[in-house]
């Protein structure tokens, strides 16, 4: 994708929907769903590490309660899902090899969800929210 219209879907979109929830509550918690090797500096070379940076940057000066961004890695489709990736099907073999050999580079899209409902309940000490955190947020 060209970076005009990644950064329209991934930065404006994103921002437009989030300013006007923070118009309309500001005791509300947003989460983002970034991804592991966001640039919060947005000076990197890889485009979309720059606009997830960009977007989640500008999202914490907004006036909500509190703003999560979750930065997954490689999610494991959670069994029983029905509306998955298909390419996930091929791929979930090496599950356990990244589990085994980069257990902070993979969590399950279940993780995830419970990781996000646990930060919003919960909160967290961080608002930049790696696999690791991830992973402990949803065990707790």
């Amino acid at each position: 994708m060209k970076e005009p219209d990644y950064f329209r879907l991934t930065y404006t979109l994103t921002m437009h929907v989030a300013s006007v929830l923070s118009e309309i509550n500001q005791h509300m918690t947003f989460c983002y769903i970034s991804g592991a090797a966001t640039d919060s500096t947005e000076k990197g070379r890889m485009m979309w590490a720059r606009v997830k940076g960009k977007t989640e940057n500008e999202l914490m000066k907004l006036p909500f309660k509190k703003v999560y961004n979750f930065r997954p890695g490689i999610l494991e489709p959670t069994k029983g899902l029905k509306n998955t990736l298909s390419f996930y099907k091929y791929l979930s073999w090496t599950a356990p090899i990244i589990r085994l050999l980069a257990p902070n580079q993979i969590s399950s899209l279940k993780q995830l969800g419970k990781a996000m409902i646990g930060a919003t309940l919960n909160g967290y000490d961080k608002q930049i929210i790696e696999v690791s955190d991830i992973k402990k947020i949803a065990n707790t």
